[in-house]
């Protein structure tokens, strides 16, 4: 069976999750209901949320009587994107870039994420390989040993977040310190991967690169939204992700042109974690402690 036993599984895993959406019951939206003018019905739904929840809600019909004057809004495909578009401008992104010193955040922490855009995928996606490359290299290449080391790579890398959640509150450490260490650190360790003489050594080094590529992610997602300005942030983190995908998809353009008999991808992505770090450490915002912008 082979692959289709995972395909199997994680069909399975939605197909169980299909069935739960109907033991738990989930209610409409009352944002929704007030836009199509059933103010009686998303009153209902506020009070049996809060009852859930061992609430209580003075939310009454009154409190919405002249919300909605005027036709209800469309819901449909074409209404939705409409409205969408009406409020289509740039002034979010121009906000970003309001001052020097604003626009060289913004700029950098794009940078940033477009490098390890490039740098995990092209590590990532081609360890199994590379796995499987260096076992026939130690004498161990089965199936079974392949991927029973992801999964303990994939293991080694839950306490990872939290302790990233812990360092960045110690003041010696804060956001920058625990983005900057853990983000270069990945890249030592992926560079320190090239070294291993034995199956358990290469393991070893996956392990340490996974756990501290899972401190890196969990800093970099929480310290991110914290340096653009509070009612820009939305636009911020759409800019970091359209950054982060564009040198994602460049991703197996360096590959095709690495030879994949070498450990190639892995110094290319070991440079690329690396120059990240330092870079976090130009980053002019250090937001532990501090009000948002």
């Amino acid at each position: 069976m082979g692959w289709r036993y995972f395909l199997i599984t994680m069909g399975g895993l939605w197909v169980v999750l299909f069935v739960v959406r109907f033991i738990f019951r989930l209610y409409e939206s009352p944002k929704y209901l007030m836009g199509r003018g059933r103010d009686n019905e998303a009153v209902e739904v506020v009070h049996r949320v809060a009852e859930r929840n061992g609430k209580s809600s003075a939310l009454a019909l009154s409190n919405l009587e002249g919300q909605n004057e005027g036709d209800a809004q469309g819901t449909s495909t074409s209404a939705v994107l409409q409205r969408r578009l009406q409020k289509l401008n740039a002034s979010h992104v121009r906000a970003l870039f309001a001052t020097k010193k604003l626009a060289f955040s913004t700029s950098m922490i794009m940078a940033i994420w477009g490098l390890i855009g490039l740098a995990f995928p092209l590590y990532n996606a081609f360890l199994p390989y590379i796995q499987d490359k260096k076992g026939t290299d130690f004498g161990d290449s089965s199936t079974y040993t392949t991927y029973r080391n992801l999964v303990i790579i994939a293991v080694l890398g839950i306490p990872g977040a939290l302790i990233g959640g812990t360092l960045v509150e110690i003041r010696s450490f804060g956001r920058k310190g625990t983005l900057a260490a853990s983000t270069a650190l990945t890249g030592v360790f992926l560079y320190a991967s090239t070294t291993a003489v034995s199956s358990n050594a290469l393991l070893g080094w996956n392990c340490a690169y996974n756990f501290m590529s899972n401190i890196m992610y969990a800093v970099l997602y929480a310290y991110t939204p914290e340096i653009f300005p509070t009612k820009d942030r939305g636009t911020g983190n759409a800019l970091t992700a359209i950054s982060n995908r564009i040198f994602g998809i460049m991703a197996p353009i360096v590959a095709i042109y690495a030879d994949l008999n070498t450990a190639a991808p892995v110094y290319v992505s070991g440079a690329l974690f690396i120059a990240a770090g330092v870079m976090v450490l130009l980053l002019p915002f250090e937001p532990r402690g501090k009000a948002s912008l």
